[in-house]
Formats: C-alpha cells, structure tokens, sequence
C-alpha cells in the first residue's frame, strides 16, 4: 500500500534541523572567537591588579568554550564564518579600546557582551530543545559562565563608568549585528 510521504518534523518556511544547528554552531564559534579577541585587547592594554586577573581568568573561560566548537566544526560539517578575519581584528579593537577607557569601561564592555550572549544562548537551548541533547547541554553551561562573568563585571564597577549607557548601547548594538551576520555568513 502506496503511504504518503513522511513530513518533516517542522513547519513550512522552518529551517530544517541540521541547517538551524549548523547555524547555532557557526555563530557560537564565532562569537566565542569574538570573546577571546576581546579579552586579548583587554589584556593588551589593562595594567597589573584585580581587572586584569580576573579579564585573564574569563578570557581562559572563553578560549575553553572557543575549543568546544572548534572540535564541533569538524565534527558536524560545519563552515566556520566567512567574517572570521573580520571578528580577529573587531574583537580585539573593541577590548583594547574600551580598556583604555578604564577597567570599569573595559567592565561595561562585558557585561553588554554578555547579557547579549545570555539572551542568544538561551533563545537557542529553547529552539533546540531535546532534538540535539549535547549541543543544548553545551550551550546551557557556557550560558552559565557568561552569565557569571557578567555578575563579576558589575560586581567590579562595570555599571559606574563614566558613559556606561553609551558604551552599552554601542556594544550591544555591535553584538547583535555581529550575530545576525554570523548566523548567514
């Protein structure tokens, strides 16, 4: 007996599943690429003291997360961005541009990134749901950590700098076009 064709587990117009991973995989790769830029510059730039353990501390953080995806790629068939070259340079201008402004400024650069990333990670653990446990279960902890550096930036005086709703908005706005290209290319 003739069966009608299987649909596929999603709507019309939807991404199929393996396109919406690869998409999730790209861009977290390159948003934790992004991450370690950032905290290079900030590095580059940021004097001895607390600030700078603790950007050291996140940065190592980031570079975990950053290897995470980088055994993903391969591992999925999945094309790193085109835009790679570009986040090099923009992740570590941002970081060493907004230590100069100070360590509360380099503080506010964080905690924008972050809760950015935060709201990215969990959007993304909610579309993938069960239909891929150990991408959700990834994406679940590095939300965790970014959202812990976020915590330690404000505890560090991040939302005291001088034009922090500036350095905010510019920040979040770059984190967000970042993503979305990332996503597509």
């Amino acid at each position: 007996m003739n069966s009608a064709p299987e649909r596929p587990p999603y709507l019309p117009g939807d991404r199929a599943p393996e396109v919406e991973t690869a998409r999730i995989i790209r861009v977290d790769h390159a948003g934790e690429y992004g991450a370690t830029r950032i905290y290079d510059g900030q590095l580059a730039v940021i004097g001895r003291g607390r600030a700078r353990d603790e950007i050291r501390r996140m940065g190592e953080q980031e570079k975990r997360h950053l290897a995470a995806f980088d055994r993903l790629l391969p591992e999925r068939r999945v094309c790193p961005t085109l835009l790679h070259p570009l986040w090099h340079v923009a992740g570590f201008v941002l970081g060493a541009a907004t230590a100069f402004l100070g360590e509360r400024a380099a503080m506010a650069c964080t905690v924008a990134v972050e809760e950015v990333i935060d709201d990215h990670y969990r959007g993304q653990a909610e579309r993938l749901g069960t239909a891929d446990p150990a991408l959700s279960a990834t994406i679940v902890e590095f939300r965790a950590d970014e959202l812990a550096h976020r915590d330690t930036a404000i505890q560090m005086g991040a939302e005291d700098t001088l034009g922090y709703d500036l350095i905010s908005a510019v920040v979040t706005a770059g984190s967000r076009v970042a993503i979305w290209l990332s996503e597509r290319l």
